[in-house]
């Protein structure tokens, strides 16, 4: 039995194929477009919120200035944007950052001052460079070395510590400022019934600093004491010169920060 022979069709060729291309691409064409107009129309309402959002930030009623395009139009009909002047009503700055910079100054420019006066009560000891009066970052910084406030190994203060303590006291009395007294001793090793380390003496001895300013009208709340045994050196331990300024009491006068201590947000985990 024989089979009949196929018959095979020839493909006619379609010469409208290309209008599906043009097609998508003019699809595409349309939507790249609609994304740029999207992307460049500016919400005015988003804008008065932020601007709002800056100025209660800063303190300020209106952080941003609505700036319009101001100008004229030349006989040509080529536009002409009016200059902005410095001090005009669209550069304003911010009086809440004026304000606190200016107290920051103020308050840099006093402790100068108070830092001057304590440099002057003490400057028979700072002569001799048992005492030393620094204002860096964080305050005033007065150091005033152990053997003239403490026997060796003791945390009870001696006689001869009575005089530039209460000169200092009587300085600090009536000032806002938060004082840190900080313990420093040297690397020789202390272990007796009274102090285990270094650590112990240090804090100690700065907690009976703190105790005397106390006693003479500093504010208890405005103190605070710190020991750091020998952790921060001023120089080496390798001499007696160098082991005798690393002992010593720092009464440590801070800046105040805008910040209180007892503001902030709880961090507290919670279970899955």
């Amino acid at each position: 039995m024989s089979s009949r022979p196929r018959k095979f069709e020839v493909e006619r060729e379609n010469h409208d194929r290309w209008l599906v291309s043009y097609a998508d691409f003019i699809t595409l064409l349309f939507a790249f477009f609609v994304v740029m107009y999207a992307v460049s129309a500016v919400n005015q309402n988003k804008y008065e919120q932020l601007a709002n959002s800056l100025g209660s930030a800063f303190g300020t009623t209106r952080a941003v200035q609505n700036i319009e395009q101001e100008g004229t139009s030349s006989p040509g009909g080529a536009y002409e944007p009016k200059k902005l002047q410095m001090g005009s009503s669209f550069i304003k700055p911010f009086p809440a950052l004026k304000s606190r910079n200016d107290k920051w100054l103020r308050e840099r420019e006093a402790m100068t001052a108070m830092a001057l006066d304590v440099s002057r009560a003490l400057s028979s000891l700072s002569d001799q460079g048992k005492v030393r009066v620094v204002q860096n970052n964080r305050g005033i910084r007065i150091d005033i070395e152990s053997s003239i406030l403490f026997a060796p190994g003791s945390a009870e203060l001696e006689n001869s510590s009575l005089e530039p303590l209460l000169e200092v006291a009587a300085l600090l009395v009536d000032k806002p400022h938060a004082i840190q007294v900080e313990g420093h001793t040297d690397t020789f090793p202390i272990h007796n019934y009274l102090f285990y380390s270094n650590w112990e003496l240090s804090a100690v001895r700065a907690s009976s600093v703190v105790r005397l300013l106390a006693l003479n009208g500093v504010a208890e709340h405005r103190l605070s004491a710190v020991g750091y045994g020998s952790s921060q050196p001023v120089t080496d331990n390798e001499t007696a010169e160098g082991r005798a300024k690393n002992r010593r009491v720092s009464i440590m006068v801070l800046y105040d920060t805008p910040e209180s201590a007892n503001d902030g947000a709880e961090i507290k985990y919670k279970r899955p």
